[in-house]
């Protein structure tokens, strides 16, 4: 992941697909189309000398034991809905469901 700063922007660049979809579930985490969009909040310091390389981020108004985010694979080929914003998905056997509107999408009957 290639991180720049302009100004008082952060910009994230995947560089592969792995990143690109942790930071597609990211960005369906922080964005609600109907409510406030969530905001990342730092935790700690970071301090690269001591050995961890990472820096940690709190989700704003995302509890840290919230389970409504696990990760959800279909079983066929299917398509998915946001009941917020009515946006389509088709997935393939084994994608996983992803988030909308900061929930995870439903099932198309």
């Amino acid at each position: 992941m290639r991180i720049e700063m302009v100004k008082s922007r952060v910009v994230l660049t995947p560089e592969n697909a792995d990143e690109k979809a942790k930071l597609e579930s990211l960005w369906r985490v922080m964005i609600d189309c109907v409510k406030e969009t969530r905001k990342l909040v730092p935790i700690g310091e970071y301090v690269p000398q001591k050995g961890d390389q990472s820096a940690s981020f709190q989700i704003e108004g995302l509890e840290p034991q919230d389970n409504s985010f696990v990760e959800v694979r279909v079983e066929a080929d299917t398509s998915v809905y946001c009941k917020t914003c009515n946006k389509l998905l088709s997935l393939k056997k084994g994608d996983v469901i992803p988030l909308c509107c900061g929930k995870v999408m439903e099932l198309v009957d």
